[in-house]
Formats: C-alpha cells, structure tokens, sequence
C-alpha cells in the first residue's frame, strides 16, 4: 500500500456506502489525529485506539443523518465525497492565504501544518499554511 491516508478514507467511505456501523483501520498516529478532526467536525461518531503493540488499530464509528426529504427513516452517510489532494507522488502546499472555504462552508479541507493537522478554517486563523491532504464533504 503506497497511501495509508487514501486508503483510511476509501474504508470509511465504503463502509458508509453499504451501511456499516463500524470500521477497523490499521494504526498510525497521523490516521489518528485525521480521525479526531474528522469526528470534532461531525463526520463521524467516535474514534479510538484498540490493541497493543504491532496490532495496534483505530475502531472508528460511522455517522448517519436522517435524510430531510423523505419522512421514513432512510438514513444518509454524514459524509458524501472524500478528495485526496496530497498524494506520495506529487505534494500539494498552500499558504494560509490562498485558503478557500470549501463547498460553501460545508466541506472542510484538511491541512497538515507545523503545528499539526487541522482544518483549513483553524488554518487560516492561525496563518499557517502546509500540505493539503484531503476534501471532506
């Protein structure tokens, strides 16, 4: 696997696809601190560490939203499309400057800065740029 990032995303948007509650992703601490923003912004119920050692993995709870235009209780993933910009082949940098808001508002862009990852809201008003890692929305 050459994009761990890409491929905890892909997991969480499949998982969302077919309605599961519950997903397993092998650990790392920048997967770990992506799923905590993920889940301050709503995107998600609950993340967290499980196992020791090299078996280590993150136990991520999927959100569901009741959808608004039908009155029965279909349900809608909390997250409808996932982008990834960085990728291991070709970085993507901004300064916080050149920032845009996302989706009006409603997508968050994640950015990997030197004082860790964040939104690109928590960005901007901390005026630091780094790497673009990915749209969620």
């Amino acid at each position: 696997m050459t994009d761990p990032i890409a491929d905890m995303l892909n997991r969480i948007k499949n998982a969302q696809i077919v309605f599961h509650k519950t997903i397993d992703v092998p650990f790392s601490n920048f997967k770990y601190e992506l799923g905590k923003i993920l889940e301050r912004e709503g995107f998600i119920n609950k993340i967290e560490k499980k196992g020791k050692g090299a078996k280590k993995i993150l136990k991520i709870d999927l959100k569901y939203e009741k959808d608004a235009l039908n009155n029965d209780i279909n349900e809608r993933p909390a997250i409808s499309g996932v982008r990834k910009i960085s990728k291991p082949g070709q970085r993507i940098y901004s300064d916080s400057r050149k920032l845009k808001t996302f989706k009006k508002g409603s997508g968050i862009i994640i950015v990997s800065t030197s004082k860790g990852l964040m939104t690109d809201k928590e960005a901007r008003i901390h005026k630091l740029g780094g790497e673009i890692i990915c749209e969620i929305w």
